[in-house]
């Protein structure tokens, strides 16, 4: 007599059970490996960067590294004459300095000297003993790549949770790292079940078909993060089964099977998963999927996935794929990336059971379009064809043709990120992100102004400012009706960082104030134009009475990126003073002397703020939990008005 389901149960409950009865789903472990046994595996800590890369402002081509001022104006035909001070090598800190009429021969990948702020191409200039001929003038920062332009020290460069890739080990041995911290792997056994099962490579015989799912199964859990071995076919057979499933789990943290689960005659997983511990699942409300099992053995997770290929891949990325990518540590969960698009053309579905239906997704101009692949659960191809696949409720009856549906992706290259921030490099950022859970989100830092007009483009969905209005004292309020963008921004209010005046340890140039910039002993390291910091500057400038300020200014043209190509710039002695946060002075050993605070706010375009992701994200900066973390950067902290909305 064939065994009849027990009641069937949703993904979501399925899901549910399994926490409870193996009382938690999580990594099982952590281990430290070598970077060249870390491809593929999972962070277990964030990785923070502990240098600038590249480490100190370098020249990208052979010249001559030269102070810009000196060759303003230079031609074919008048050509500005300097004096060459020394040589610039790769690998050695250069002792000439340029600048006043001087500069120095540099190799490419040669450190910057002091007192130069660009580098001239060879191919423009001519020598002559030590005198060089220039015929063509450079701007500031022309042929150097600065310090920290790739990555800035004490930034998070890869995340907790993130699969380690090529890149990644790239960027870690760049930064000095020999081996990371990574989740153990959760292993795992396969084994394919069935009297009908012929291994590939062997003659088919009527009535047998090569076994898929043991090698489909076993790919799709070494992609999803599993130490996964396939242990081979085993017959329908109730002894051989279980001491087989015996063996497996006094090796394996999880065993994996397909076949035998359909509840009809010689179907015999059901009775095998019993013997060794509590069924908690026995049939799915899900086609393709309905034969379904899952039992609990001692901590030890048993799946009986269905025999047909479609089948036991849709329940694999369904149900088993959440478990295995929380084993091992993933933020996302295992969870899949939405698309919107129209359906081609009508198709029943639903009729009291979810249905997960498989589809290739059309680009066209009025957006994507999802075609369905109408094979059957026994088809192995109907899984690799497919984009996506859209879930279709019980309670639904068909999908009819243009209706907008939510396409589930399983290509993770067309996967989008969850939120685009584009503006002012700062370290809160990443606080906010970690505590809103949104760490896949993608980050370019471009400066305040320059995310504003990504933010009016609507390349980004939100953009980090702060930019003081002179005129009233307020902080990015008056930043839409520059911009054009009235009415369609809002802006939220974020936190106070401490900005400051950073020296060396000890003051050795004895600087109090921005008054003495203007010395003639002490140089300047600028910030660029458009960045919230450079428009301080430029402000207690004029206040303290320098209207000219690039005439009286040693440095005020050589301009950096990031506060920490500031603080390097300094920490190396390649400059004397520079402004930036109180948290980069601090990593940096240097000496702060507050000049005020300034507001760090976030911007968002009106039409994305239905968008999941922002909403995340606006939910998290109103939030207690931000409150107590942003205390944790040096110099920062949380406003009355933090998380409110302040425009719009």
């Amino acid at each position: 007599m064939a065994l009849i389901f027990h009641r069937m149960v949703s993904v979501e409950d399925a899901l549910r059970l399994v926490r409870e009865n193996l009382g938690q789903v999580g990594p099982l472990g952590v281990e430290e490996v070598s970077l060249v046994e870390a491809l593929g595996r999972v962070l277990a800590e964030d990785v923070y960067a502990k240098v600038d890369s590249p480490p100190f402002d370098r020249s990208t081509v052979d010249g001559y590294a030269v102070d810009s001022k000196d060759v303003y104006g230079a031609s074919e035909s008048e050509p500005a004459c300097l004096t060459v001070s020394g040589k610039a090598e790769v690998g050695s800190m250069p002792t000439a300095e340029a600048g006043a009429g001087r500069c120095v021969e540099t190799a490419t990948g040669a450190p910057l000297p002091r007192g130069a702020n660009a580098v001239i191409m060879v191919e423009y200039t001519k020598r002559i003993g030590e005198r060089l001929y220039v015929y063509r003038p450079v701007a500031p920062g022309e042929n150097v790549s600065q310090t920290g332009s790739d990555i800035t020290a004490g930034d998070v460069v890869i995340r907790k949770g993130k699969v380690i890739s090529p890149s990644d080990i790239a960027v870690l041995a760049a930064l000095g790292y020999k081996s990371v911290k990574v989740y153990r792997k959760p292993r795992v056994a396969v084994l394919s079940t069935g009297n009908e099962l012929v291994e590939p490579g062997q003659p088919l015989t009527y009535g047998k078909v090569y076994d898929v799912n043991g090698y489909a199964i076993t790919a799709m859990l070494r992609e999803a993060g599993a130490d996964a071995d396939f242990l081979g076919i085993v017959p329908d057979d109730y002894r051989e089964l279980k001491k087989r499933i015996e063996e497996s789990l006094q090796q394996y943290d999880i065993v994996v099977t397909s076949g035998s689960t359909s509840a009809g005659f010689g179907d015999v997983i059901y009775k095998v998963f019993a013997e060794h511990g509590a069924v908690v699942v026995h049939g799915l409300k899900l086609r393709p999927g309905k034969p379904t099992v899952m039992a609990v053995s001692s901590g030890k997770l048993l799946v009986g996935l269905p025999g047909f290929p479609l089948s036991a891949m849709m329940v694999f990325m369904n149900v088993v794929r959440p478990l295995i990518s929380k084993m091992c540590g993933m933020e996302e969960s295992g969870g899949y990336a939405l698309v919107k698009a129209r359906m081609a053309y009508r198709m029943d579905a639903g009729k009291g059971v979810r249905e997960l239906m498989p589809v290739q997704l059309v680009e066209t101009g009025n957006g994507l379009v999802a075609y369905p692949i109408a094979l059957g659960s026994g088809s192995a191809s109907a899984v690799a064809l497919a984009d996506g696949f859209v879930e279709i409720p019980e309670n639904k009856q068909y999908v009819e043709e243009d209706e907008v549906v939510d396409v589930k992706l399983l290509s993770q290259s067309f996967k989008p990120p969850p939120l685009s921030i584009i503006g002012s490099h700062c370290p809160g950022i990443e606080v906010l992100l970690r505590t809103s859970g949104l760490v896949a989100s993608k980050v370019v830092n471009v400066g305040s102004l320059g995310g504003w007009r990504a933010l009016r483009r609507g390349e980004a969905d939100v953009c980090g400012t702060h930019l003081l209005d002179e005129e009233t004292g307020e902080y990015n309020v008056h930043m839409p009706k520059k911009m054009g963008m009235e009415g369609l921004v809002e802006i939220y209010r974020g936190y106070a960082r401490r900005i400051g005046l950073m020296v060396k340890k000890g003051n050795p140039k004895n600087i109090r104030s921005l008054a003495d910039l203007t010395r003639e002993d002490v140089l300047f390291v600028n910030r660029v134009k458009g960045s919230g910091a450079r428009a301080l500057v430029d402000k207690l400038l004029r206040e303290a009475g320098v209207t000219k300020p690039e005439d009286v200014v040693k440095g005020y043209t050589y301009e950096a990126k990031t506060h920490t190509a500031v603080a390097s710039a300094i920490a190396q002695g390649r400059a004397d003073v520079g402004v930036g946060i109180e948290y980069v002075a601090d990593i940096y050993g240097l000496e702060f002397m507050p000049l005020g605070e300034e507001v760090f706010d976030f911007a968002v375009r009106k039409d994305r703020l239905g968008k999941a992701a922002v909403r995340r994200l606006l939910e998290a900066l109103s939030s207690e939990a931000f409150r107590s973390s942003i205390r944790s950067l040096k110099g920062y902290s949380p406003l009355p008005e933090t998380g409110q909305r302040v425009y719009g």
